[in-house]
């Protein structure tokens, strides 16, 4: 067993009008079921924590969302963060208020990194996670708004760090090159941010098989792993991960 804080694993629910879906690179969405339900299902499995994503944030979308975490933090006693179109205090407020215990800010904090010192501010920096896509090109990891859909100039390492130092409490780091398409997570940025950070880092997009985990705690010194597919469908039972991580020797919750 190392020594530290024990790994943790995480299933990530992108919801859109109230239904769980998945995609691949972050396109071509199929239903994957309730995300009550779901998240019912992964807790009694064993997960650490969960995250559910708003991914169609319209004003009518985050009305279901809202009633959607209602639900969830009646059925579920592990964790869960809520993320998609947090732009505010009060976007905050409200999912909080409706039980979720650590809220995931994307686009709206690239748009306006304040925002991460109101968040940590208000309600301490373990309330604000920062989730941060980047895709590799050019040399570089560059961070995406909007989906993945708007590149911007602002590089993977160095907003993370600004990110920190705003306040943010974890930095949750999605490869757009890896999402969905299960050949393992991005282990030498992972690496990277977790020899510069001092807060913990989420490994998000590559998950196809009980050996990119390891990997991605190994090679990547990742905090937590986070997987939407392999969960979703099946391929990849929780209480079967944890005990194959905990014979090769990772600190895991059974």
């Amino acid at each position: 067993m190392n020594n530290g804080l024990a790994k943790r694993i995480i299933p990530c629910l992108d919801v859109k009008d109230g239904q769980t879906v998945k995609g691949t690179n972050f396109v071509d969405f199929r239903q994957a079921g309730d995300p009550v339900l779901l998240g019912k299902a992964y807790s009694k499995a064993g997960a650490d924590e969960l995250v559910f994503l708003d991914i169609t944030a319209s004003h009518e979308g985050r009305k279901t969302f809202t009633e959607m975490v209602s639900r969830v933090a009646a059925e579920i006693n592990i964790p869960f963060t809520v993320g998609g179109g947090i732009n505010a205090l009060d976007d905050v407020k409200r999912l909080l208020g409706a039980g979720a215990d650590k809220v995931s800010v994307n686009s709206a904090a690239l748009r306006n990194p304040s925002l991460i010192d109101e968040i940590s501010g208000h309600f301490g920096s373990q309330v604000c996670v920062c989730a941060i896509d980047a895709h590799q090109e050019d040399g570089g990891w560059y961070c995406y708004l909007n989906g993945g859909r708007i590149r911007t100039e602002r590089q993977l390492l160095e907003w993370a760090l600004e990110a920190q130092d705003r306040g943010a409490g974890e930095i949750l780091f999605t490869s757009m090159n890896h999402d969905g398409v299960k050949t393992g997570f991005a282990n030498e940025a992972l690496a990277m941010l977790s020899d510069k950070l001092n807060i913990p880092v989420i490994a998000s997009g590559g998950a196809g098989k009980k050996e990119h985990f390891l990997d991605a705690f190994r090679i990547g010194k990742a905090d937590a792993a986070l997987a939407a597919s392999v969960f979703h469908f099946g391929e990849i039972p929780i209480p079967e991960l944890k005990e194959y991580l905990q014979g090769e020797g990772i600190n895991v919750r059974i």
